[in-house]
């Protein structure tokens, strides 16, 4: 087989993660476009990896754990930890594969982290050099800002708990995809193949919190782009199983700690 080529800067970057694994950088830059409704089947790596769409929105899974993620936010994690993604409209994604110990304050566990514009613009700033790139000059400088600005940046608890349970799995994997539903727990009773008791009783125990609110998070995390993006309260509401934007309203900020017009006003401010 014939060695392939270095590859140098972002417009001939390789597509393939198993390229940048071994690069002799504590960071790899990726750049990859994918299509609305594309998978990515679980995997693993062995570098931590810096998950981040400058546009479009991702759907994040690992085993026990799911994350729907706007393009204000990136996805954390540790190194050989299995994880599948599926996109939401068009994505284009900017990767980083990191070396476990090249920052003593990396996330040690899955975290979704928000991205802050210097970060992004330090993102983009790397994959403009050379996968190979000065570690005295410019990417160097860019690379040691990433690792502290991921060090410092702020770790959001907006993660959706998955169970391991098949019967509960399925139900899970329905509101993933449709968070609008509005079936009741027994209405969930045929496609589980459990009864709503049992189904009760497998989220309590298994995701330590109710039918209900696992639904409303998994509401809030798919509200998110929409109302960063400015669109009409009442209209997320709605999409997202809310008769009125008051209500919406009240249980956003109840749950996640602000209102919705907060986040607006954090995206604007960037």
């Amino acid at each position: 087989m014939a060695k392939q080529k270095p590859l140098q800067r972002s417009q001939n970057r390789s597509m393939d993660a198993k390229d940048y694994q071994s690069v002799p950088r504590p960071l790899a830059a990726m750049p990859k476009t994918f299509n609305d409704g594309q998978e990515i089947e679980p995997h693993h790596h062995p570098r931590d990896q810096f998950i981040y769409a400058v546009s479009g929105v991702m759907r994040v899974r690992t085993e026990g754990e799911a994350w729907i993620v706007p393009p204000d936010r990136a996805v954390y994690l540790p190194a050989r930890m299995d994880h599948a993604i599926t996109m939401r409209g068009r994505v284009e994604m900017r990767t980083l594969y990191i070396e476990r110990h090249a920052h003593k304050e990396l996330p040690p566990v899955p975290s979704v982290i928000e991205v802050s514009p210097l970060l992004r613009e330090l993102v983009l700033a790397l994959i403009d050099e050379p996968v190979v790139y000065d570690e005295k000059g410019r990417g160097g400088a860019a690379a040691f800002l990433i690792l502290s600005e991921i060090a410092r940046a702020r770790r959001l608890s907006l993660m959706i708990p998955m169970p391991h349970d098949a019967r509960l799995l399925r139900v899970c994997n329905a509101l993933l995809s449709g968070p609008a539903n509005r079936l009741t727990l027994d209405g969930w009773a045929e496609t589980a193949g459990a009864s709503m008791r049992t189904l009760a009783r497998l989220f309590e125990s298994e995701l330590g919190m109710s039918f209900a609110a696992w639904r409303q998070r998994v509401r809030f995390h798919n509200a998110l782009e929409a109302i960063i993006a400015g669109e009409p309260i009442s209209e997320v509401a709605l999409r997202n199983g809310y008769q009125s934007a008051s209500a919406f309203t009240a249980a956003f900020h109840r749950t996640m700690g602000e209102p919705p017009s907060a986040l607006r006003i954090e995206r604007n401010a960037a």
